[in-house]
């Protein structure tokens, strides 16, 4: 199974990415960050709907789309991990996170999605959120696999 994580926005140097790279490097599925970012300034509502587009873009034909968003459902590490090796033990080729930008994602995205999660009732910083999805991840691929990374 390939994941991609699709985001919006281009993140430099820092510590939110090294703390993304570090979990990145640990994952054993093939993992892909595709960053994307509408370079015309449009107003609220039309941005929205073009990052929108530009994420959903991101997702091969036939991929489960799922949608980060603080709207969705919140999931512990191991119903997560639960899920994840659904999709695995399922066939899944392509599984695809999107991130929104800082004024989230278009209905239209969500409506397109198979799942939509939330890291939680509080708001994140964006480029944080690569981090600790990389993490979750991580953690689940662990749990997957009886890794002692994941103490319960």
């Amino acid at each position: 199974m390939r994941l991609k994580v699709a985001a919006v926005g281009h993140w430099k140097a820092g510590p939110e990415r090294s703390l993304y790279e570090h979990f990145a490097r640990r994952i054993t599925f093939p993992l892909e960050l595709k960053e994307v970012e509408e370079k015309k300034k449009l107003p609220p509502p039309a941005l929205i709907r073009r990052e929108g587009e530009l994420l959903l873009a991101e997702a091969p034909k036939g991929a489960v789309v799922v949608a980060l968003d603080e709207r969705g459902k919140p999931f512990s590490s191991v119903a997560f991990a639960k899920r994840l090796g659904q999709w695995r033990d399922d066939g899944v080729r392509d599984l695809v996170f999107l991130i929104g930008g800082a004024d989230g994602l278009d209905e239209v995205v969500r409506r397109k999605t198979a799942l939509s999660i939330s890291l939680g009732p509080m708001t994140w910083p964006h480029l944080m959120v690569r981090a600790m999805l990389a993490e979750q991840i991580y953690r689940a691929q662990a749990i997957l696999t009886g890794h002692p990374y994941h103490r319960q």
